[in-house]
């Protein structure tokens, strides 16, 4: 018999599908209201009625295909590197001493590329997950790991959204955004109809009413949302970075990681343009580490773990940690690179504050 505790926990994520499956409701009835109702029963012209929806069906494929993606896509987890050994995980345990714990997490800190720090200067450490944070990885209080590149944990898709699916998300805002803007287009000069008292009185009127004003509300959120969002990508941020830069041996810096407009749009949809409106990964990176702006460089961190597979593989696959923070296609990004603000960061100096093991989540 199943110990009380987990039936709990499986009917917590039976509840967390609730906003998933309430999305699919309201899209399952759009799809019959608008092809159906709309379409078949009250548009006459057949030009128009063909033309709207052969477009119609073009940016739902493309809606529902992001949405699948973005639900479904796996998270990445930080890789085996960044987990201390069993022996070291026993040092940490049982060691009280502050001093001795600063000495055991520099020992392991500076064989992995990390370059952030926690607010106070110290080493960005997981007790829950016991492994030492990459640049950009949080841990997620829902899913209970800690994600690389967490953006955020989104309750519409009942997922993280990370490295391995932010651009799957941006898609997925992009084509539904499109898909509600066409309905409301289209469907508004039947919606005057139905004021004026032009159109039969069938049930479809009724449809042809919630239609407009559904696709009309999503419009304006999704709008301000994707908008949000661009700007994120545009500035090279996380959500959760937009609301605490991350720090680094020389202290926050919003723009840490900003390596310009084209560069930073290049880092999420990838060099080939062929993929960037397909829901297909092409993402550059391994999600562990990051080119940044740095003008002075930790130099107690070494820019890549030792004894590593050069070969990266897309998320969904084995990983492999690179012999370099980057695989050469992303290289490109961090050529000619120079922050805005870095004749700043030559003022600060580039002394790196002792690291301490710090609970930060």
């Amino acid at each position: 018999m199943a110990p009380s505790g987990s039936r709990s926990v499986d009917c917590w994520r039976v509840l967390y599908w609730i906003p998933v499956l309430f999305i699919c409701v309201i899209v399952a009835w759009s799809y019959y209201a608008y092809v159906v109702q709309l379409c078949i029963e009250t548009i006459e012209n057949m030009g128009e009625k063909i033309v709207y929806l052969l477009a119609y069906h073009v940016l739902y494929i493309m809606f529902v295909w992001s949405y699948w993606q973005t639900i479904f896509t796996k998270p990445m987890n930080p890789l085996k590197e960044f987990h201390p050994s069993q022996s070291d995980k026993e040092l940490l345990e049982h060691e009280d001493r502050r001093e001795s714990q600063q000495e055991i997490l520099r020992r392991i800190a500076k064989d992995l590329p990390i370059y952030t720090r926690t607010m106070s200067g110290a080493v960005r450490y997981c007790e829950l997950c016991l492994l030492l944070k990459p640049d950009r990885c949080h841990h997620c209080s829902a899913c209970d790991k800690c994600i690389l590149k967490m953006d955020h944990h989104c309750p519409w898709v009942n997922n993280c959204v990370g490295f391995s699916n932010y651009k799957f998300f941006m898609l997925f805002l992009a084509y539904s955004l499109l898909y509600c803007l066409f309905i409301t287009a289209t469907d508004l000069q039947y919606f005057i109809q139905f004021w004026t008292n032009s159109l039969p009185d069938t049930q479809a009127k009724f449809h042809i009413m919630f239609l407009f004003f559904a696709a009309s509300t999503f419009s304006l959120s999704l709008g301000f949302l994707l908008a949000y969002h661009c700007w994120l990508v545009c500035k090279n941020r996380s959500t959760l970075e937009a609301f605490r830069a991350p720090a680094f041996h020389y202290g926050p810096d919003k723009n840490g990681f900003s390596l310009g407009l084209n560069k930073n749009f290049r880092q999420v949809f990838g060099d080939e343009k062929k993929y960037w409106l397909l829901p297909i990964f092409s993402s550059l990176g391994d999600g562990c580490s990051f080119p940044t702006c740095l003008v002075n460089p930790d130099p107690e961190q070494p820019s890549s773990p030792p004894g590593h597979n050069p070969s990266i593989k897309s998320a969904g696959e084995s990983q492999q940690f690179p012999p370099k923070p980057l695989r050469e296609s992303q290289s490109r990004l961090i050529n000619n690179t120079q922050s805005e603000g870095s004749e700043d960061r030559d003022k600060r100096g580039t002394s790196n504050p002792a690291l301490t093991i710090e609970k930060e989540t």
